[in-house]
């Protein structure tokens, strides 16, 4: 795995809620990142039991990607992930142990895109993102995840 880094970070307070980005978010293990949906237990998916919605990644490279492949320009707090890397594959991280930063993550499942994200952005995002729509992760322990921070192997 190669080192990389988080270059932008985002919260939804509640489900369909416009994404904020911020400087850093507090990861607590079980929860999700204070002030996130799931972590408040709002998101549309909060109903459904398991870590698989504490931490989601996207790489910036593939929002890229469907900007160049698909005509989508997608901002990175519009794709609905919390953490956005650069110089990752997070496809690479299922099952495996990594950090961002200070907080130690465990890849649980690929965050194929779903009709929920079509709905809020478009329908290209659907199609555009598949296989390469992020990580879900479950977090580890409870920390901070600053825009800089390393992501890195375990």
């Amino acid at each position: 795995m190669n080192n990389g880094e988080v270059v932008s970070i985002h919260l939804c307070h509640a489900a369909g809620a416009k994404a904020t980005s911020v400087q850093q978010a507090r990861a607590l293990p079980g929860k999700g990142l204070e002030g996130d949906r799931y972590g408040l237990g709002t998101g549309s998916y909060s109903h459904k039991p398991g870590p698989s919605r504490e931490l989601t990644l996207i790489e910036i490279e593939a929002l890229e990607g469907l900007k160049r492949d698909d005509g989508l320009d997608l901002a990175p707090g519009d794709s609905r992930r919390n953490v956005v890397t650069r110089g990752v594959a997070l496809n690479h991280l299922v099952d495996r142990e990594f950090f961002v930063g200070e907080v130690r993550a465990k890849g649980i499942r690929l965050c194929e895109p779903c009709a929920r994200l079509a709905e809020l952005t478009d329908p290209k995002a659907h199609t555009g993102l598949i296989h390469r729509g992020g990580l879900r992760a479950q977090i580890l322990n409870e920390g901070t995840i600053r825009v800089g921070d390393a992501v890195r192997p375990a």
